[in-house]
């Protein structure tokens, strides 16, 4: 959960890190170790341990931001405790989203349950405001439709129904979008707002 957040975050750019860190699936495999070591040698869960060794060391190696290392030691903090074995419900990810119950969970009902019962990645599940979404859909939006530029090329020589499919997908991608707001018709509608008033001191 930690590492798909830590990964999660990424994709929302500045607003999720604010550098480009290279978490990996190393990292994952390498607490994984030490989670399994610490497990088998120790009675009780060292819990504060496992939080600095993943937080400061593994993955905190990659961070070099002050707010950053803020972010994840949070997550740490709110996912590394006792009651994550007790149906922890996790709140600050989505509302009633509960930890299953390790009782009646084997790896293989994790992996089904993570497959198919988990909600849909929103923003309030990483802890960001649900605008944060916004530049991520727009810079999706672009990517598609320079790739689909980049394939169309620049002259008609290439020949064949290529770019007829790619004509076609265009037109359907147009026709599902909402049509354009008329600007001038938004602005006499909104509430004449107040002049600003600037103080000089």
């Amino acid at each position: 959960m930690f590492h798909s957040l830590i990964l999660g975050r990424k994709k929302f750019g500045a607003q999720g890190w604010s550098r480009n860190y290279n978490f990996n699936d190393g990292d994952l495999t390498i607490c994984g170790d030490v989670l399994h070591n610490y497990l088998t040698k120790y009675d009780n869960v060292p819990y504060n341990d496992l939080k600095y060794i993943f937080g400061e060391i593994m993955y905190g190696g990659h961070i070099t931001d002050d707010l950053d290392r803020r972010t994840n030691r949070t997550y740490l903090e709110k996912l590394i405790k006792p009651e994550i074995l007790q149906q922890m419900i996790l709140t600050m990810f989505y509302p009633g989203f509960k930890s299953p119950d390790p009782m009646k969970f084997d790896r293989e009902k994790y992996s089904n349950h993570i497959e198919t019962a988990l909600p849909v990645e929103v923003p309030q599940m990483f802890g960001l405001h649900p605008n944060a979404e916004i530049g991520y859909l727009t810079t999706q939006a672009e990517t598609l439709f320079q790739m689909i530029q980049q394939i169309t090329g620049g002259s008609g020589a290439g020949g064949g129904s290529g770019g007829s499919k790619i004509a076609e997908l265009i037109a359907f991608i147009l026709e599902k979008n909402p049509e354009q707001f008329v600007m001038i018709d938004l602005f006499n509608k909104a509430p004449e707002r107040p002049p600003f008033i600037v103080v000089c001191l």
